[in-house]
């Protein structure tokens, strides 16, 4: 997947507001399963937002981390709620038709 442009990150931020996060990070912060969560989510719904409960003074690298190894791209940083975007590799199951 190639990096987004502005314009298309702005269109998935709009995409984004009316979701609830699906992914909480607490306590134990960054681990197996909640990559494997958070791979899983995107693999649904393609874009969802994460929701830090902890960590929230290092949410901007967290969340980096998270979509480096998720190989998603991270489309925002509202509040303590970031939001991720990865497009179904299949065709016919994408359900964002990115501008």
């Amino acid at each position: 997947m190639e990096h987004l442009k502005g314009s298309q990150r702005k269109y998935l931020r709009a995409q984004a507001h009316h979701l609830k996060p699906l992914v909480m990070i607490g306590a134990k912060g960054v681990t197996d399963q909640l990559l494997g969560s958070v791979d899983l989510a995107l693999t649904d719904h393609e874009l969802i937002k994460i929701k830090f409960g902890e960590f929230k003074e290092a949410k901007k690298e967290i969340s980096a981390e998270i979509a480096l190894a998720t190989h998603s791209e991270m489309i925002g940083l509202i509040g303590n709620i970031a939001i991720l975007y990865r497009q179904h590799p299949d065709l016919e199951k994408r359900k964002i038709r990115i501008p």
